[in-house]
């Protein structure tokens, strides 16, 4: 079968000829359908984040289920799934507690560079985020996919299984938004969009959209933003606090820069909450005031993955989506070839999209 195999840092992802093992007992082959280009991609090809290599990346996918292993229950050949980077195992005290992203269980989330399950001329390629999804099939544990609605478009469900799921669920899981309140949404990238859906979900009554680029501010009011900011134009946390005369309850940073971070803190009204989801470099410090954290009771969350517990939410989020609720039809920018994955992640670094998605024939 046919992969996008990433070799090494500054140069191009290579298509190749790569192999599969059978399913292991608690494994479950599947046939690829669409798979994002997420920015989490992009960081282990810009070298931000270290990752074995030569590698298949790849993770917000959907497909059909090929074959299972012998101790598989839940799925069967013909079932449209949604595959997710949260494995889980759901029995260590994480899963037991509900933080299925936390879950470090090496039975079924091999650390990077671990798991052995693609191979090219017989030599062994590493599985990007336990799925390897930039590839024409996956193979995977049985705790990474979920079965969804087969009326579900493919390529819409597969943007379900990371970005949409990670601002939705910092919204609604993390932050806990309650209905009528004010949000403010750093970067209208993916996940910044599917945050505002989120708060749209949730019942904000002000969702304040701040990116640079106007292209990404429209979209951000066709997915349900009430205002937008161009902080290219003017500072952000001064142009919300005017807006909202004293800041918002809720402030998202979705792109995972210092500033950015610091602004959304910034931002906020007195006992309101800064939800981090970009994924930011090790060493990255953030400076915030500490009169503030403790005279106005201003919080600071981390969300890894929209907190999600993913064999729910993605379903319900497919029945949102098929319900008229989700708008992801405009979140596709662009459907791309394998062969074109270099172009596309090239349209991601510039911002002129807010997906491509790599579709595969069926």
């Amino acid at each position: 079968m046919k992969a996008a195999v990433f070799e090494q840092v500054g140069k191009p992802i290579v298509i190749s000829d790569v192999a599969l093992g059978d399913p292991g007992p608690h494994e479950v082959r599947i046939r690829t359908a669409a798979c994002g280009l997420c920015h989490s991609d992009l960081h282990y090809i810009d070298g931000t984040v270290a990752q074995p290599m030569p590698v298949v990346l790849g993770h917000e996918a959907a497909g059909i289920v090929e074959q299972v292993g012998s101790h598989v229950t839940r799925f069967r050949p013909g079932d449209h799934v949604v595959g997710c980077l949260s494995v889980f195992c759901g029995t260590c005290e994480h899963c037991i507690g509900g933080n299925l992203v936390q879950c470090s269980n090496p039975e079924v989330k091999y650390p990077p560079g671990q798991a052995q399950r693609i191979t090219r001329a017989g030599a062994h390629v590493s599985q990007g985020f336990n799925l390897g999804a930039f590839a024409e099939e996956m193979l995977v544990h049985e705790n990474a996919i979920v079965k969804i609605r087969d009326d579900m478009p493919l390529d819409r469900a597969a943007l379900i299984g990371c970005g949409v799921l990670t601002g939705t669920g910092s919204v609604i899981r993390t932050a806990k938004v309650v209905p009528g309140s004010t949000v403010a949404v750093i970067g209208c990238g993916g996940v910044g969009l599917s945050a505002v859906m989120g708060a749209r979900l949730a019942g904000a009554l002000r969702i304040i959209a701040i990116d640079v680029l106007d292209m990404k501010l429209d979209l951000a009011r066709e997915f349900g933003a009430t205002e937008t900011v161009n902080a290219k134009d003017t500072d952000p946390v001064e142009a919300v606090l005017e807006l909202t005369k004293g800041g918002v309850h809720y402030a998202f940073e979705c792109i995972g820069a210092k500033r950015t971070a610091e602004q959304a803190f910034e931002m906020l009204a007195t006992g309101g909450t800064a939800t981090l989801m970009g994924v930011m470099p090790a060493d990255m410090k953030l400076e915030f005031s500490g009169r503030d954290l403790f005279y106005r009771q201003k919080k600071i969350l981390g969300s890894l993955m929209g907190s999600n517990q993913f064999p729910t939410d993605i379903p319900r989020l497919c029945d949102f989506y098929m319900d008229g609720r989700l708008p992801l039809d405009r979140m596709i920018s662009k459907r791309i070839r394998l062969d074109e994955i270099n172009e596309g992640f090239e349209a991601l670094k510039s911002g002129s999209v807010a997906r491509s998605v790599i579709t595969f024939e069926i």
